[in-house]
């Protein structure tokens, strides 16, 4: 029986708000902990698996404790150990992957597997892949083995088995015989006796389902299940906790589902939402009170969060009253942006904030080039977390060795790099003939690629391919004269196929890689020529490796979830960015409140200042300036809980536009009574109109049409010059 809230606390429950005593004391039956950010839910979790075993409700070995990460597990386990000692050993408590491999091997052999079999990482699993494609004839440069691994996994964390796999699910996937190389896949590596990350999961997930004298030892070993982050749990993960708990139903589940923010990796916030509905009876309890957070910061990200329809509801507060408000910033460009964004950093050193305490929180990687070129400049010494800087990232050094060989023909470095990148038939043999060649003659890999292009040292396919590769840097280098250097650069990525490598790659990440060479055409044209921009390069990468010491943190919104700062900036809320529009495009409405759950993690990074920005115009790859307009989220921040600092002909008056782009804005950009816009920044602003079908509009991409149907956001035009499309309705306007 639980101890009644009124009874006088242990001393390790001292400091407990009464939500949070109330999560920690109701120990039986299903719980859902909705814990806002900054509210504390990693005290209560191991405050109550502490009292699970202090009230001998469970010995440790009957407690299943499941996380994330090793780094959340070790912490966890450190602060269950400093509250009751020892007694905390024995528990089973560890990420999903561990956990199930420690099952795994109690049980392989019903898997088809023995005990000692081997985990492979994703090298090996793509290795693999590869070899089953090849032998099936299927063309690599169509089907890379790595997309054809993405697809694996993600029916993996989907729960699926081969025999669960429609040829509908398929269908579009390695020339529709995707299930096939699943099934191969499977049987190759039971032959191995190895298991990848997603098998795991699923081969323990099959053993409960098939074999119910194993689920009902561990419905009797597991007396309660406690669950961290349970908003970034997908399916497979999901069943395997739903089965595991239909034992004792003592599952505590602690998670939040304003900060579900990866959809694009396989989470389901839909585990969260429907909780009550798959364990009835279930307790809710909410944690609301932020001990983080200024409270202007939390009144604006609960009102933005608040527009989501797709969410239980809460509303964060903290005792700590007034504040400083959200600052909201328009800038010309995204040059003064990282101007700006400079100048604010070294105003808070002078105040005395630690530049370990300051962070840029970018929505995308690509837009790290502007605030990493404007900190050098300044000496600001910075780290990019969660990735590499812009100039390291593999597609922005593949492309600088192309423009390096271009410029300097004997860069060996940079020749070895791109010799086979993208893939053209010239392996590791023949670059080992190509060096002894160099070596022999006391010359450079470039030069003693033209003298074999002419020779019979390679077979024909090799020889044209390494001809070719001769005759492009030929014809390039020739150009460095003649052609404006931006047309130049765009000319050697596509002409060399790399551009069209990562655009029929199909990986998560080929998108952003694209995204990064456009920004880099878009740095070196801010110079008179390449040579200058490599120099420029190689400067730059000097001095960012002379940093050292308190370092501002730069990375994307979705890196910086779990991390807390004294001061955020948030740059680039604008249409086209923010929401960013693949979002928009792949998953519509639920692709917007998963962007929307974004902006509120990013404004409850910051502790006591955030700082919001956005630019009136953006430089686009191809050279051109592209106006922007504020993201809606912009306009769906509170008037009293923001700064504005708008400028004029900025953002300040409709009027101070020629052809009024707010017209263009989403319908409800500034519709709401005591929104941002209608509070202090713009007068006369006029919410974009309704779209109905006969319409005639304009899409900045793809011109003029007329809508064919429109439905709750989205529209069906037929475009002039480009045929059918379905768009969003926010980026057209009436025409």
């Amino acid at each position: 029986m639980d101890v009644p809230l009124s009874d006088s606390p242990p001393g390790y429950m001292r400091g407990l708000n009464p939500p949070q005593l109330d999560a920690v004391r109701t120990l039986d039956g299903p719980l859902l902990v909705l814990a806002g950010a900054g509210t504390g839910k990693t005290r209560v979790l191991t405050t109550r698996i502490a009292h699970l075993l202090v009230q001998r409700k469970a010995f440790p070995g009957q407690i299943l404790a499941v996380t994330f990460t090793n780094k959340a597990a070790a912490e966890m386990r450190g602060r269950v150990g400093a509250i009751i000692g020892d007694t905390a050993e024995g528990m089973w408590l560890g990420t999903f992957h561990a956990l199930a491999a420690r099952i795994l091997r109690r049980h392989a052999e019903l898997a088809g597997l023995r005990s000692n079999f081997t985990i492979l990482d994703q090298d090996d699993q793509i290795r693999l892949v590869k070899q089953l494609l090849q032998a099936e004839g299927i063309d690599d440069k169509r089907w890379p083995a790595r997309v054809v691994h993405g697809v694996l996994e993600r029916w993996k964390d989907r729960g699926l088995t081969p025999q669960r796999v429609t040829a509908d699910m398929s269908a579009d996937v390695a020339n529709g015989r995707a299930v096939d190389i699943y099934a191969q896949y499977q049987d190759r590596l039971k032959t191995l006796n190895a298991a990848d990350f997603g098998d795991l999961l699923l081969h323990t997930l099959t053993i409960f389902q098939n074999e119910p004298t194993v689920l009902a030892e561990y419905h009797r070993k597991f007396k309660y299940i406690l669950v961290d982050e349970y908003q970034d749990t997908n399916v497979a993960q999901y069943l395997w906790l739903r089965i595991l708990a239909q034992g004792h139903r003592n599952i505590c589940c602690v998670g939040d589902d304003d900060q579900s923010i990866y959809g694009w990796r396989g989470a389901e916030v839909g585990n969260i939402l429907r909780f009550e509905q798959d364990f009835p009876g279930a307790k809710v309890v909410r944690l609301e009170q932020n001990y983080r957070s200024s409270e202007h910061i939390l009144s604006a990200a609960s009102a933005l969060i608040a527009h989501n329809k797709g969410r239980l509801g809460k509303t964060l507060w903290t005792a700590d009253k007034g504040g400083e408000k959200v600052v909201v910033k328009s800038v010309w460009d995204g040059e003064e942006e990282a101007r700006f964004v400079g100048e604010e950093i070294e105003a808070r050193q002078r105040e005395g904030i630690a530049l370990s305490q300051i962070a840029v929180l970018v929505r995308a990687g690509f837009q790290t080039r502007e605030f990493e070129e404007r900190f050098v400049t300044l000496g600001l010494p910075y780290r990019v977390v969660g990735g590499p800087r812009f100039y390291e990232r593999q597609e922005i050094r593949d492309a600088i060795a192309y423009f390096r060989v271009t410029v300097q023909p004997d860069d060996d470095l940079a020749f070895e790099r791109i010799f086979n990148m993208p893939k053209r038939g010239l392996g590791e043999a023949a670059l080992r003939t190509l060096r002894a060649h160099a070596n022999a003659r006391r010359i450079s890999l470039h030069a003693a690629a033209q003298d074999l292009a002419a020779s019979d040292e390679f077979k024909p396919a090799a020889r044209r391919a390494l001809t070719r590769l001769v005759e492009d840097f030929a014809r390039w280098r020739a150009a460095l004269d003649t052609a404006e250097h931006p047309d130049l650069v765009r000319t050697i990525l596509d002409e060399s196929g790399y551009t069209a490598m990562w655009q029929a790659d199909k990986s998560p990440e080929a998108p952003g890689r694209l995204e990064n060479l456009k920004e880099l055409v878009g740095a070196i044209e801010e110079f008179d020529a390449l040579p200058a921009f490599l120099e420029h390069v190689s400067l730059v990468m000097e001095n960012v490796e002379q940093a050292s010491g308190e370092m501002a943190s730069l990375m994307t919104l979705h890196a910086a979830k779990g991390l807390e700062f004294d001061v955020v900036f948030l740059p680039g809320w604008e249409e086209g960015l923010f929401p960013h529009p693949r979002a928009l495009d792949e998953k519509g409405e639920e692709g917007l409140e998963e962007e929307r759950r974004l902006a509120h993690v990013g404004l409850t990074r910051a502790r006591k200042r955030a700082f919001v920005t956005f630019a009136a115009n953006r430089r686009m790859y191809n050279n051109t300036w592209q106006s922007s307009l504020p993201s809606r989220f912009v306009s769906e921040l509170p008037g009293a809980d923001v700064d504005v600092q708008a400028e004029t002909g900025l953002w300040g008056s409709g009027a101070d536009f020629a052809d009024d782009p707010f017209a263009r804005r989403p319908r409800d950009f500034g519709a709401r009574r005591g929104t941002l816009l209608e509070a202090k920044a713009v007068a006369g602003v006029r919410p974009a109109p309704e779209f109905a079908p006969g319409m005639r509009v304009f899409h900045e991409k793809f011109g003029y049409g007329r809508i064919v149907a429109a439905e709750a956001g989205k529209l069906e035009v037929e475009f002039e010059h480009t045929g059918p499309k379905k768009v969003m309705d926010s980026f057209v306007r009436k025409a």
